[in-house]
């Protein structure tokens, strides 16, 4: 995927090399070590998901976008445990059932499930609004056939995704995954066998969000079931002020900005690494963007100063932790580039969009952007051509 210029209008040349890359990609035949949820079958279904927000400044066909999307979405469906055959399906989980759920570890003697749930929720919901997107797509068939009866038309595909989510969400993640009795705040059920009981980490909480948010946003363009739509809302509006209220630490950068210092999850409120705090920043920028949950400018400003201010010691030298502190670790040590998840930071920061995005779509580990640089990274490419995007949205 080729970088053609750092600012100034995202180019075909741009997102054409996005949409040629996808394409030439297979689908994971399993969900095994997360391919579905951070490995990249689901990075491309969100990098596509974001293309689509970008609407004509994307300037790729919308049938496109979504003709990947369903290459994708159909196999991650297919491949869940209740449907699958053995020996990616059919599997016995943690609750002892046969749970509509994706298994990211079939080699544990009892297979656990956690926030990656979500993501499969979410990416199912992804591809389901970029069709409801463009009516003009509803009723035309999927050129690829339909292979798994999921259905012929586009809209077709789009409810069965809808509808086999919320069998999901009812008969796994909320049938024994998620407790919801902290005032909708999510701790995972006490039989969970990942810190059962306990308060779920920021990382995998924007996980949960963004399916239950993905699903709220297709019910709402289906009109068909505004109790489900109003329900998974409030799930994410209940938990995002739960992370600014109760989860952060209000400090003061060396520049005299406000920003926040946080952990990976509660009780603890500091010291987070940085590789799952762009998680944290990408899960609340989402909610942030569809403009109705209770996230706001300022909130962000305060995450872009982090990074800004803190994480960043120098040009190239990035802190493994939020507080500026690095360990030696694979998710503490201090790292060269940005991370894809705050490349959505720059929207917030204008000043610094140069330095952000420059050391982030690197040729090598370390050498910043220019004109020519490329990069195999689906999620930190289509990220970076969001962040431009906005930045000449917001620049002219």
């Amino acid at each position: 995927m080729k970088v053609t210029s750092l600012d100034g209008p995202v180019s075909n040349v741009e997102t054409g090399s996005l949409l040629d890359y996808i394409s030439t990609m297979q689908p994971a035949a399993s969900n095994e070590k997360n391919a579905w949820s951070y490995g990249t079958s689901g990075q491309a279904v969100r990098a596509l998901g974001l293309i689509d927000q970008m609407g004509s400044g994307s300037q790729i066909a919308p049938s496109q976008l979504a003709d990947q999307m369903v290459r994708f979405c159909d196999a991650q469906l297919a491949e869940r445990n209740d449907l699958a055959p053995e020996p990616i399906g059919q599997h016995m989980i943690w609750t002892n059932r046969i749970d509509p759920a994706w298994p990211n570890d079939l080699s544990k003697p009892k297979l656990s499930t956690g926030g990656e749930q979500g993501d499969m929720i979410g990416n199912l919901g992804n591809c389901a609004v970029t069709i409801l997107h463009t009516r003009s797509l509803w009723n035309k068939t999927v050129p690829a056939g339909d292979p798994h009866h999921f259905g012929a038309t586009y809209l077709d595909r789009a409810k069965t995704y809808v509808k086999q989510a919320d069998f999901a969400i009812d008969h796994h993640i909320l049938n024994g995954l998620l407790d919801l009795s902290h005032g909708n705040h999510q701790y995972f059920a006490a039989g969970s066998p990942y810190k059962g009981g306990t308060p779920i980490p920021w990382n995998q909480v924007m996980m949960f969000n963004y399916g239950f948010q993905m699903l709220s946003s297709a019910h709402t363009l289906l009109h068909d079931d505004a109790a489900r739509a109003t329900r998974y809302h409030q799930i994410v509006a209940d938990n995002i002020p739960w992370f600014f209220t109760e989860g952060v630490q209000n400090v003061t950068t060396r520049q005299g900005r406000s920003a926040y210092n946080w952990a990976y999850a509660l009780p603890a409120r500091g010291g987070e690494d940085c590789t799952h705090a762009r998680m944290d920043v990408a899960g609340l920028y989402l909610s942030y963007l569809e403009g109705s949950y209770p996230v706001t400018r300022d909130e962000m400003t305060r995450l872009a100063n982090t990074f800004t201010d803190i994480i960043t010691l120098a040009p190239g030298s990035y802190s493994g932790r939020v507080d500026g502190t690095s360990g030696n670790t694979a998710h503490t040590a201090a790292i060269d580039n940005v991370k894809n998840g705050f490349l959505f930071l720059a929207e917030f920061r204008p000043d610094a969009y140069q330095q952000i995005v420059s050391q982030a779509v690197t040729v090598g580990s370390t050498a910043a952007a220019t004109e020519g640089s490329t990069t195999g990274d689906t999620d930190l490419f289509a990220r970076f051509l969001w962040a431009k995007h906005r930045h000449n949205q917001h620049s002219r």
